[in-house]
């Protein structure tokens, strides 16, 4: 069957790296999702370990919908009855990009109508209690082209339940994996976040390095689903955590100068199982010290979005270039929407990657060699 990996733009690439380190098969990228192929034990394998996905998918068709009669007849063909019985729930829900059917709630209405028509007709009653299991149906309207899939994830991915509480401005789990994915982490360089505000890009690193799957100790929509074996659950658990690595002398470092955020961020990490690998300290990225050690200084530092005010936030940038020309030749990674970074820097990025955080367009910009 086919799969549908659903995520941030930008984070394509990496995505489909991992899954293609998964074993499976892709089939075709769009922005924000990579179609591959997969069966029963994939959904398990991809919701505990993608780290980069916000949902995961089984696509149940795909046809040509300019009109609602077509949405109708594609949506009736399709072999519901393989996932949804007789007592189960299927809501609707999706969106509609460059499509003449823009309307999105009466495509949710046309989808469950056809649904129903279609059940109705399998189990030979007009009337479903919808108290079973749930699937949640999520339509994709795109270029008049409807995809019509099942969510095997649930409360998205990027929620791992280690940050029920963060700081102001929180980068999302799957955000800053893909940072600290591009910096090629290794167990013998030293990671450290300066501005590590609740803690997730420390945290993510460390569950990286430490081997640690994404969703280990999350629940999915798809535990519930009769055609997924819960011992498909259990194994690839159990194969996940006999993966763990906590002794492998990995190196993760987070400072912060506010004191209340830092216990903030300690408390996550303990909840994400990671408290013991990571070095917390109170410190003032200004102030930072070059080590006799190699490392990668990654950090997302207010942007004047929603800390800080413009002019606060070109000051601090300005005293941020100063320090970190100091660290050359350590690497350096930088996520911030402020177009004057490089100028405030008074450095040239070698690499720029175009990211979204939170709604607010972003680039990371990669110092990646020493400092002339």
């Amino acid at each position: 069957m086919t799969l549908v990996a659903t995520c941030l733009f930008g984070l394509e690439k990496l995505l489909g790296e991992e899954i293609d380190a998964l074993g499976c098969k892709r089939l075709e990228t769009m922005d924000g999702r990579i179609f591959f192929e997969g069966d029963e034990r994939d959904v398990v394998r991809a919701n505990l370990r993608l780290r980069l996905a916000e949902h995961v998918f089984v696509l149940l068709g795909a046809f040509p919908a300019t009109t609602f009669t077509e949405l109708f007849d594609g949506v009736k063909a399709l072999p519901l009855e393989d996932w949804i019985g007789r007592d189960d729930a299927f809501p609707v829900k999706g969106h509609s990009i460059k499509s003449r059917l823009f309307s999105v709630p009466d495509c949710q209405s046309i989808i469950k109508k056809a649904a129903v028509t279609r059940l109705s007709e399998v189990y030979g009653i007009k009337i479903f209690p919808e108290t079973g299991t749930k699937y949640q149906i999520e339509f994709f309207l795109f270029k008049d082209i409807a995809y019509v899939m099942l969510d095997t994830t649930g409360t998205a991915l990027h929620k791992r339940g280690y940050r029920p509480e963060s700081g102001l401005a929180p980068l999302r789990e799957t955000l800053a994996a893909a940072i600290v994915l591009t910096t090629h982490p290794r167990t013998d360089v030293l990671l450290w976040d300066p501005m590590c505000g609740s803690g997730t890009i420390a945290i993510e690193a460390a569950q990286i390095l430490h081997r640690i799957a994404p969703g280990l100790t999350r629940s999915f929509d798809a535990e519930q689903f009769p055609r997924i074996p819960s011992a498909f659950w259990d194994e690839e658990r159990k194969i996940a955590r006999d993966e763990i690595d906590l002794s492998n002398g990995a190196s993760v470092r987070a400072s912060d100068i506010d004191p209340e955020v830092l216990a903030i961020a300690k408390e996550n990490a303990r909840r994400a199982g990671v408290e013991d690998c990571i070095a917390f300290s109170h410190a003032d990225v200004r102030k930072i010290q070059k080590e006799d050690c190699r490392a990668t200084i990654v950090c997302n530092p207010p942007y004047g979005e929603r800390l800080m005010t413009p002019h606060e936030v070109e000051a601090l940038y300005r005293e941020m270039g100063k320090a970190f020309s100091k660290l050359s030749p350590w690497q350096i990674f930088v996520l911030t929407s402020h177009p004057g970074l490089e100028r405030l820097f008074l450095r040239k990025a070698d690499k720029t990657k175009k990211l979204v955080n939170g709604r607010i367009p972003c680039t990371l910009y990669e110092f990646l060699k020493p400092k002339n």
